[in-house]
């Protein structure tokens, strides 16, 4: 409304509209060509954290041969050598990537106290639980925490993202 006020030409315009009279014909201005259309960014193949961190087990540590193997045939002495190299292996991959340490400084066997408001994510209470905390007990286990996360980035393909270990093909 306040255009129509300010500029006559324009007032016109929307009056022979109004009436019903047709539009003059005015030369079109040539359109700016369109900008081609932006990509949205590419994005990265992505891999499940579990599947990164089974594949460091399997190349550093053979875990999941280990694991799948069918163990009924061999000798307890077979499967404890086997068991010893993997287990090494698989404690260093655990040492390097997250750090571990006891949760509690308490030692095993020791008397601990649970704290009133604990988080049972820290603390499982068992056998012969009653009453309200704190609670009086025997250390147990004394639980882990990661003290750091690194895990390798995922730079494989999309089809590659559940590959824990890739067949290995001598050739002669």
């Amino acid at each position: 409304m306040f255009r129509i006020w300010s500029d006559a030409e324009f007032a016109r315009k929307v009056q022979d509209l109004a009436e019903g009279k047709p539009l003059p014909k005015t030369e079109s201005k040539p359109e700016k060509p369109l900008a081609p259309p932006t990509s949205a960014p590419k994005e990265e193949p992505r891999r499940s954290e579990a599947v990164s961190l089974l594949a460091v087990l399997q190349r550093e540590a053979r875990f999941v041969d280990f694991i799948k193997e069918p163990i009924a045939a061999y000798s307890d002495a077979q499967i404890g050598a086997a068991a010893r190299d993997v287990h090494q292996g698989c404690a260093v991959v655990l040492d390097r990537l997250f750090a571990l340490q006891p949760l509690s400084a308490a030692t095993e066997g020791a008397s601990v106290e649970v704290p009133r408001h604990f988080d049972p994510a820290q603390f499982r209470v068992m056998g012969n639980v009653a009453g309200e905390p704190p609670f009086r007990g025997t250390l147990r286990h004394h639980g882990w925490k990661a003290t750091k996360f690194e895990l390798p980035a995922w730079t494989g393909s999309e089809a590659s993202a559940l590959v824990v270990a890739p067949a290995e093909v001598e050739v002669k």
